[in-house]
């Protein structure tokens, strides 16, 4: 089972068996978790007429509709909860949480549902946003502090590994496996997710994860991203990472506002592998492969407009009257990968990336301190290249010759501060 249909079958089941008009209410978290696998379109088939957030301050009464909750269970959400079930607005209230609940809250529900408006309370474990079917994220914001324990404090500290543990668990409970937990030793954060994940699988909830075993137990591994520091520094050139990178995805959106040139009604984009069969086909395609299948598309439209450009009897008239929302899709298909591959080479050229990135691979890959040295130097003084790639190109060769060439080092660190002002206070 693959994590995107884990998370649809989750959702469709919390609809589907609720007859009647519905209202679906979210938190911050799960209102992503939902979008990713959920179009609105398809919530309207389910009857699903409106959507709000869990701290909506509305207090418009609607009896006629019956209430889905689907919410982590968190302290901050079960008072919600409270109250809401307290001054009932909607006719009905089905509850869903994302994971394991205390026996604390459900007695603090309970207690609140004096009229009796709950019909059913279960757990459907979707803690987790799935971007497509085998990678999945938890939306934290500014995770990477929470592997230098010594600038975070103890408490902020503790919710990070909750929520990643709670993420974990999800994960698992929902695709019906107890791993076999691995973590990296020299890791303290690493060591402490994996301690208390097996402790939630093999101890607390042995029961919850009693699933039947398989010829080959699957493997949790859990590493350190400090162990890699070099991966992160240097630019990608497939298709779905150069649009992470230079434009931006959250929720497997795209926010094209900025692009001039992007048509009134892509404003905001969907590049998913699960609803985009171009996109699913070339999402690990280098940019040079890309373009040539981003130009055999537009082809293969072309020829799709010219057929539907030679109209001469009824029947023609009925057939393209038949195919006219498929040709729209693929138009608005087609215009939407044209636009971020004509940007990204934009992007690109502006940025001189590919020396920039010509350059990274020979810090990362090849030897020679005195070219790598000269390289960047020269990409330091180039007006083109940005802040943050010059400061990449100054980590890289940190990274390789800090040891070997610390004068030479200096010197690139210098001349950074001297032309990105912003980095001064850094360098020593």
């Amino acid at each position: 089972m693959v994590l995107t249909s884990a998370l649809r079958d989750y959702v469709t089941r919390m609809l589907q068996d609720i007859s009647g008009m519905k209202v679906l209410i979210l938190d911050s978290q799960t209102v992503s978790i939902v979008s990713v696998v959920f179009s609105q379109s398809e919530l309207l088939q389910k009857e699903v007429f409106l959507v709000e957030l869990v701290d909506s301050t509305s207090k418009e009464s609607m009896l006629h509709l019956k209430a889905v909750y689907f919410l982590r269970p968190t302290s901050e959400n079960i008072q919600h909860l409270r109250r809401q079930i307290a001054n009932p607005r909607f006719g009905e209230y089905h509850l869903f949480f994302s994971n394991i609940m205390k026996d604390t809250q459900i007695h603090v529900l309970a207690d609140s549902d004096e009229q009796e408006v709950v019909q059913q309370v279960q757990e459907f474990y979707g803690d987790f946003c799935a971007i497509d079917p085998y990678h999945f994220t938890l939306n934290f914001p500014l995770n990477h502090i929470y592997m230098l324990p010594a600038v975070v404090d103890p408490s902020s500290l503790q919710n990070f590994c909750d929520r990643v543990v709670d993420g974990i668990t999800a994960v698992f409970l929902a695709l019906k496996r107890r791993p076999v937990i691995r973590y990296q030793r020299t890791s303290d954060i690493s060591k402490r997710i994996a301690q208390e994940a097996s402790k939630i699988m093999y101890e607390r909830e042995t029961g919850l994860f009693d699933f039947r075993r398989t010829e080959i137990s699957p493997l949790l591994l859990i590493v350190d991203r400090r162990d890699d520091p070099v991966t992160p520094l240097l630019n990608q050139w497939t298709y779905q990472a150069m649009v992470h990178e230079l434009i931006g995805i959250q929720d497997n959106k795209v926010d094209l506002r900025n692009i001039g040139k992007a048509p009134k009604d892509q404003q905001e984009v969907v590049l998913s592998s699960e609803q985009d069969a171009f996109f699913k086909s070339n999402m690990y395609e280098n940019f040079g492969d890309l373009g040539m299948n981003i130009k055999r598309m537009v082809d293969d439209f072309q020829q799709i407009a010219k057929s539907n450009q030679n109209i001469q009897t009824i029947e023609d008239m009925a057939k393209f009257v038949d195919n006219y929302p498929e040709y729209r899709k693929k138009h608005g298909n087609v215009s939407k990968h044209v636009t971020m591959v004509t940007e990204l080479s934009k992007i690109a050229e502006e940025r001189k990336l590919m020396l920039v990135s010509q350059t990274e691979q020979d810090l990362a890959c090849n030897g020679g301190q005195v070219a790598a040295f000269e390289a960047v130097m020269n990409l330091l003084s180039n007006d083109s290249v940005s802040d943050v790639d010059r400061l990449r190109l100054v980590m890289l060769y940190a990274l390789r010759y800090e040891k070997e060439s610390p004068v030479q080092l200096m010197q690139l660190c210098n001349k950074l501060a001297s032309r990105s002002a912003k980095y001064k206070s850094g360098v020593k």
